[in-house]
Formats: C-alpha cells, sequence, structure tokens
C-alpha cells in the first residue's frame, strides 16, 4: 500500500475528539508538507536552472495532472500570467477530464493514458518545452502517461509525487519525491501532500522566474496592473525601486502603458520609455540585466 494511503494509527480516534482538537491535528500535520519540500532542495534547484535554460530558448512551462493535484497545476499555471505577465499560451495545464474538471470532479479520466497522449497532441508538444507532472500517489496512468511521452520527444520530464520509488517519478528526468507519509484523515490527499505540492510548486515556478529576471530585488517588476490595486501597486514597486517620488513614479508609468519594469528600467538608466523597452527586449526581460547592460 502506497505510505499516502497508510492509515495513520496516532488518529484513529479523530471523530471522537473535539472540534479544537481535530483542528489542532489537521493544522499540526500540515508542517510534515514543509519538511517534504524541505528534503528535495537539491533536485528543486535543478529542476529551476534546467527549466530556465529551456523557457529562456523559447519553450513552454506544460503542468500535467488529475484530481487535487491536476488542480494545483492549473492554479499555478494560472497564477504566473497576472503575477510575472508570461504569456499565456506558455504555460499550459493539462487537467484529465478538461476544463470541467477544475470544477467539477471527473475521477475516471486519470485513468486514460490516451487521454494525455491525445491532451500533449493538441498542444504539439516539443523537445525544447518542459512538462512537470504532478501526482500524489505517483501511479496515475494520466499523469505517468504523459511524462513518459515527454521523455519520448526530448522535452524536459519533472515527476512530482508524495510516494517513493513510484512509476511517475522512475520516468521523470528530475523526480521531485514529496514523501508526506499517512494523512490524518486516511487517504485524503488533498491534506498535507496537496499542501507540499502547493508549497513545490509556488517554490519552482516563482524560482523560475527570479532566474529569468521578472524581479528585480525582491519585487514583483513585471506584474500586469490590470486594476486599481495592481495599478496602486505599481506605482509603490517603481518607487521603492527607483527611489523616486509618487508624481515622478505615476508620470513616468503613464508614459509607459504602467508596465514596470520600462519604468524601472527608464529611471534608472536615465533613458527615455521607449529606450527602456529596447533595454529590456535585448536583455531578454531581465530587469536587472537592462539596467546593467554597457549599450
Amino acid at each position: 500500500m502506497l505510505d499516502t494511503e497508510q492509515l495513520n494509527s496516532h488518529y484513529d480516534q479523530l471523530d471522537t475528539l473535539g472540534t479544537a482538537d481535530v483542528v489542532r491535528a489537521l493544522v499540526d500535520d500540515q508542517t510534515q508538507a514543509v519538511q517534504a519540500v524541505s528534503a528535495v532542495l537539491g533536485d528543486l534547484t535543478r529542476a529551476v536552472d534546467e527549466t530556465v535554460t529551456r523557457l529562456a530558448r523559447g519553450g513552454r512551462l506544460i503542468y500535467a495532472g488529475a484530481g487535487t493535484s491536476g488542480r494545483l497545476a492549473q492554479l499555478d499555471a494560472a497564477e504566473l500570467v497576472p503575477t510575472f505577465s508570461w504569456p499565456a499560451e506558455r504555460a499550459v495545464a493539462l487537467l484529465a477530464g478538461g476544463r470541467l474538471a477544475m470544477f467539477e470532479a471527473q475521477e475516471g479520466a486519470e485513468d486514460s493514458t490516451d487521454g494525455a497522449l491525445q491532451d500533449l497532441a493538441e498542444v504539439e508538444l516539443g523537445a525544447g518545452d518542459v512538462v512537470i507532472a504532478v501526482a500524489a500517489s505517483g501511479t496515475t496512468p494520466y499523469t505517468v502517461a504523459a511524462l513518459r511521452r515527454a521523455r519520448e520527444v526530448g522535452a524536459l520530464a519533472i515527476g512530482m509525487a508524495n510516494n517513493p520509488g513510484t512509476p511517475l517519478l522512475l520516468e521523470a528526468d528530475i523526480p521531485l519525491c514529496l514523501h508526506t507519509g499517512a494523512e490524518v484523515i486516511g487517504g485524503s490527499t488533498r491534506l498535507k501532500a496537496g499542501s507540499a505540492q502547493k508549497i513545490a510548486l509556488n517554490t519552482f515556478s516563482s524560482a523560475v522566474m527570479v532566474r529569468l529576471g521578472k524581479v528585480y530585488g525582491n519585487l514583483m517588476v513585471d506584474v500586469k496592473a490590470s486594476n486599481h490595486k495592481l495599478r496602486e501597486r505599481a506605482v509603490m514597486l517603481v518607487m521603492t525601486a527607483a527611489g523616486v517620488s509618487e508624481t515622478e513614479a505615476r508620470a513616468v508609468l503613464a508614459q509607459a502603458d504602467f508596465k514596470v519594469n520600462v519604468a524601472i528600467v527608464s529611471l534608472l538608466r536615465g533613458v527615455s520609455v521607449s529606450e527602456a523597452r529596447a533595454l529590456l527586449q535585448a536583455s531578454g526581460g531581465h530587469v536587472r540585466a537592462a539596467i546593467t547592460s554597457t549599450s
């Protein structure tokens, strides 16, 4: 039996506990999610570095999963677009059962290897892409098939699972085993197994974006300022990064169509907005490189 499916004898009387004790048990058990991610920092670092290399050459991030794991992967892909202005067509999330499965469980879809192959064919998976496949069990046929096809075409295959020695990890170029063990509620991998996946996915994609220059210092400088809150955040980011007044930040942002990275490069390099855009294009969108380049 998989570790995530084992029964946790420590909580075998969970239903007899008071509400406060049930809540404490569930929260306390989550600490193991952080520990599980910490245990794979080396592999996670390698996954980030190799992904950055592929994406810098024009590759895409393609997530694949089913059920809870697939929904977490879908969420990670979706958040890259507003947070880092990453092109939506380069953050593709494949979920067993299709988009409907994001909101309504399509449990049978995870058993379809043909479904995975068809989904990958539709997005035209190529050798320059990165596939990150996520499954708590590490045995989900849809997810395993997706990762196997990734390796066949020469794409970077990253596998994330919560059970060691499982097929998904064995198929991966870079296996990420988030070994969280038995859950408080037997078999409910939406608990600490899911938490570990969320932490690892957040860490992975955020680190990738840092390495691609979407962050300056620790500021999110390629955010899409698509509403009032985000426009005000853009002003704060420019003020902080460039050390200018609110008035000056707003003026340059207005010229730069509220593109934070363009405004920062313009102010710190002392160049026009159009020159700042050219510097960013030449640096591949890397803000610090655009600021420090000698061209």
